[in-house]
């Protein structure tokens, strides 16, 4: 704590050496990405476009884990606003505790409740499949960061997929087309600025009052020394 409190200070940034060599330069024009892009069954290095996937029937939707943030959230809610019944199972889990109360506040787990969406404890839940676990055997569209086999659920499908696309799935209990997804989110991207402004948590008191701390002169000399010898 001491020498980030030090770093912060006196922010510096690690920059590459003038001159370095990389293994691989990958360069992406995303003026030609058109559609959204998933990770399908059972490999993260198996990235396919929704085109290609298109119509697959879905069981369980997961949205959740540290790839998200609280505007991914808002977005669903807001795709889930009119839903009183979902032909998937979904679970919605937000990073932090932050992100949670946050969300309780402007109303969205009302959204999620109605919906009949499972809310679980903030953290990494499905993701690391030690909090719960989705069906055997069945087919689900995840946030989450890895799709090994049996992550999630014994014998599970699995595709790993954005938020926004997982929300979608979930309501009409398959992967939508493109055009579905596209017409489904045209009212979300005109609220952009407002469903993806971040939670700054230095902006929050209630969080802010209850981390407030000093460390001891003993400590930040140390941190100092430490800094300095690096």
């Amino acid at each position: 704590v001491a020498r980030m409190e030090d770093w912060l200070a006196n922010p510096t940034l690690m920059e590459a050496d003038p001159g370095a060599k990389y293994a691989e330069v990958i360069e992406i024009n995303l003026d030609e990405i058109t559609e959204p892009i998933l990770c399908a069954p059972n490999d993260p290095d198996d990235a396919r476009l929704l085109s290609a996937c298109q119509d697959t029937k879905i069981d369980e939707v997961f949205i959740g884990s540290c790839m998200t943030n609280i505007g991914h959230f808002r977005a669903a809610g807001k795709l889930l606003k009119e839903v009183e019944a979902l032909p998937t199972r979904l679970w919605i889990c937000p990073p932090t505790k932050m992100d949670a109360a946050q969300l309780v506040e402007e109303g969205y787990y009302s959204i999620f409740g109605k919906a009949g969406a499972r809310t679980e404890m903030p953290g990494c839940s499905l993701c690391m499949g030690n909090q719960a676990r989705v069906g055997d055997k069945t087919t689900v569209v995840s946030t989450s960061t890895r799709n090994f086999p049996n992550r999630l659920g014994k014998g599970a499908n699995v595709f790993l997929a954005s938020a926004e696309l997982a929300a979608v799935a979930s309501t009409l209990g398959r992967l939508p087309t493109v055009e579905e997804y596209k017409a489904t989110m045209a009212p979300v991207d005109t609220t952009a600025a407002d469903t993806y402004r971040y939670l700054n948590f230095d902006q929050l008191p209630a969080f802010v009052d209850s981390a407030d701390f000093d460390l001891s002169p003993e400590a930040k000399a140390q941190a100092k020394a430490l800094s300095s010898a690096a």
